[in-house]
């Protein structure tokens, strides 16, 4: 079972760089998608994406070209979840959740804060509030990958310079220990799980040829229940592929 996890930015942009074609050669049974800053109806290629195969659900922001989140699937779930019952996180469109025979994935977009404040302090909130919620969806649903964007650096192997980014969004002390926190309460950084080396990133600025010198963060993250430690088989990350100021993270599953 391959999934991707894979922040867009725009899958309307993503699109018109042949992300298609990228899709049949990387050939995930699951991919989850963030911030697509679209619906269905407004994707002319759908057509093109159900004869690759897929099942595609979608849960866009009631925002118009912001946030949301989606997951396209060639194996047909038992249930699809929209949302987390939350309406400031569901008016964003900020994950969903497929349920298959095994196992659960869930697509998670979680917000920014490095417009301010006011976004900080949103983000804060929803640490908080997706902590208790996945507390008890694992009670349900014990074995759970949870992919997406989780806008934090863990530690300082995962962005390039530590040091001058110690008070930045993504990097603050409070978030890195959420983190923490977050994996010591069940879960597992499939990324990590294999690959404990440096210089591994899935977002860089379009400043300043961040990308091309590699001056990243790695945000991106398949988490994985310890319940399923057993089926991790391997997991990397597509650097090589260039749609979005993101990259693509793999995680393989034997189920």
């Amino acid at each position: 079972m391959k999934i991707i996890t894979y922040n867009v930015n725009g899958i309307r942009s993503a699109i018109t760089k042949n992300w298609l074609s990228w899709l049949q050669a990387a050939n995930p049974d699951v991919i989850c998608l963030q911030e697509i800053k679209a619906s269905p109806d407004q994707i002319p290629d759908l057509l093109l994406l159900e004869q690759l195969g897929y099942e595609h659900y979608w849960y866009p922001a009631q925002k118009k070209g912001y946030s949301g989140t989606a997951i396209f699937t060639r194996v047909t779930p038992k249930k699809v979840e929209y949302g987390c019952g939350h309406c400031d996180y569901d008016f964003e469109g900020r994950m969903i959740r497929a349920d298959f025979e095994d196992f659960s994935v869930m697509s998670t977009y979680f917000p920014s804060g490095s417009s301010g404040d006011v976004r900080q302090d949103f983000k804060y909130r929803f640490l908080d509030d997706f902590q208790e919620y996945i507390g008890k969806l694992k009670v349900e649903h014990p074995k759970l990958v949870i992919s997406g964007d989780y806008n934090i650096c863990h530690r300082p192997i995962d962005i390039h310079n530590p040091k001058s980014n110690a008070n930045s969004s993504g990097f603050l002390p409070v978030e890195r220990e959420w983190m923490e926190n977050f994996i010591n309460s069940g879960f597992i950084d499939s990324f990590r799980y294999f690959n404990e080396d440096p210089h591994h990133y899935t977002w860089w600025s379009f400043r300043a040829g961040a990308r091309k010198k590699n001056l990243g963060w790695r945000i991106d993250y398949n988490m994985v229940s310890q319940e399923l430690e057993p089926h991790l088989k391997r997991a990397s990350i597509l650097c090589e592929a260039v749609h979005s100021d993101h990259c693509p993270v793999l995680l393989e599953l034997d189920i």
